[in-house]
C-alpha cells in the first residue's frame, strides 16, 4: 500500500504532513503502508530529523514547486507542473502510488485530479464527498462543493458514487440515499430536485429513501445525502462552524457549575473534522483525498487511513462498474 502524500499542502507544511505520516506508519492496523512524501526534499528531511527513529516505509519524492492560495486552480498543471500536487498525482497515475492525499488548495487538487486521473466512464461531474456526524453513524454528503451548477442526471451519478463509497469505505451493507430538499413529499423543491427525485425513484441498484430535510440529517436518517455543490458547501461550512460554537457554549455553562463533569474532549471529537480524515473526490480513475489546509497531524493520519480503505476495498473498480452500467 503506497500512498503519495503532498507534504507541502497544509498551512504549516511540512510539519503536520511528516508527523501525520509517521503516526500512520506506527499505527498497528496500517502495517503494510508506505508513504511517499512529495515536496521540498530539504524541508522534508529537516522535519524528519526532529523525530527519533524513523519507521520504515517513508520515501521522499522531490517536487521543486508548491501551489499557493493565489495560484489559479485551472492553471496549476500548465504553470506549475513540478508542484507537489502535480508530482504526487502523476505518481498515482503512473502506478507508483495507490492513492494521493493533499491538504493543499482544494480547487487546485480538484482541477489537477480531474486532468491527471480523469473521470471514470459514465461520470460527467466527479463530486467531493465529506463525512458529517449525526446522532447515529456518520453520513456522507455529496457534492460538498465541486459542482455548483448541476443537472438532475449529475445528482443520480452522485447517488451511485456515494452509495459505492458508503458500502466500500464506511461498511454500510445497503446505504440509504436521500435527496436534500425543502420537503419530504415528491414534487417539492426547484426544477433540479423535482426532476432528480423522479430519476432516482426509478433508478435500480440504489436504496433511495426519498427527499430528506435539513433536520433529518442530524437524526441520522440516511447514509448518503445528495445535493448540488452550492447547497452542499453551505451545509458543510455550517456544520463545521457548529463544533466550536457548541464546545464554547458548554464551557461557559460548565464554568457556572464547576463540580459537574462532562467529557468535552469526547464532544469535540464527535464534531471535529480531523477525526474523519479527508474528503474523497469520487468518480475518478484513482483515489484522491482532499484535507483542510489547517489539518493537524491527526487529520493527515486519518486521511491516509481513508485512502488506504478506499484502495483495499476496490472503490475505483466498484464505482466504474456501478456508474458504467446505468439502469
Amino acid at each position: 500500500m503506497r500512498i503519495a502524500l503532498d507534504a507541502m499542502g497544509t498551512d504549516r507544511a511540512p510539519g503536520p504532513e511528516v508527523a501525520g505520516a509517521l503516526a500512520a506508519l506506527r499505527a498497528q492496523d496500517m502495517g503494510d503502508l508506505e508513504v511517499l512524501l512529495v515536496g521540498d526534499e530539504g524541508a522534508i528531511r529537516a522535519e524528519l530529523a526532529q523525530f527519533g527513529d524513523i519507521p520504515s516505509g517513508i520515501e521522499i519524492h522531490h517536487a521543486a514547486d508548491r501551489v499557493s492560495a493565489e495560484d489559479s486552480p485551472a492553471s496549476v498543471i500548465r504553470r506549475k507542473p513540478d508542484s507537489s500536487i502535480a508530482v504526487g498525482l502523476r505518481l498515482h497515475k503512473e502506478g507508483k502510488a495507490d492513492a494521493f492525499v493533499s491538504a493543499g488548495s482544494t480547487g487546485a487538487v480538484m482541477a489537477a485530479s480531474l486532468f491527471i486521473l480523469r473521470p471514470l466512464p459514465g461520470v460527467d461531474r466527479p463530486p467531493v464527498g465529506t463525512l458529517l456526524p449525526t446522532a447515529r453513524d456518520l453520513c456522507l454528503l455529496l457534492d460538498a462543493g465541486a459542482n455548483i451548477d448541476c443537472k438532475p442526471s449529475h445528482l443520480v451519478q452522485f447517488a451511485h458514487l456515494g452509495s459505492v463509497y458508503a458500502r466500500d469505505a464506511m461498511g454500510r451493507a445497503n446505504p440509504r440515499v436521500g435527496l436534500l430538499n425543502i420537503g419530504e413529499e415528491p414534487g417539492k423543491g426547484d426544477a433540479l430536485t423535482a426532476e432528480a427525485y423522479e430519476l432516482l425513484s426509478r433508478e435500480s441498484g440504489l436504496n433511495f429513501i426519498g427527499n430528506i430535510e435539513g433536520r433529518d440529517i442530524v437524526r441520522g436518517d440516511c447514509d448518503v445525502i445528495v445535493c448540488d455543490g452550492f447547497v452542499g458547501n453551505i451545509l458543510l461550512k455550517f456544520y463545521e462552524s457548529v463544533a466550536g460554537y457548541i464546545v464554547d457554549l458548554l464551557r461557559v455553562e460548565l464554568d457556572k457549575v464547576p463540580d459537574r463533569k462532562v467529557d468535552l474532549d469526547h464532544v469535540f471529537r464527535v464534531l471535529d473534522y480531523a477525526e474523519y480524515g479527508g474528503a474523497p473526490l469520487l468518480g475518478l480513475g484513482g483515489v484522491s483525498i482532499i484535507c483542510h489546509g489547517s489539518s493537524p497531524p491527526r487529520a493527515i493520519q486519518n486521511a491516509l487511513a481513508v485512502a488506504a480503505r478506499a484502495v483495499r476495498s476496490g472503490l475505483v473498480r466498484h464505482s466504474a462498474e456501478d456508474v458504467g452500467h446505468p439502469s
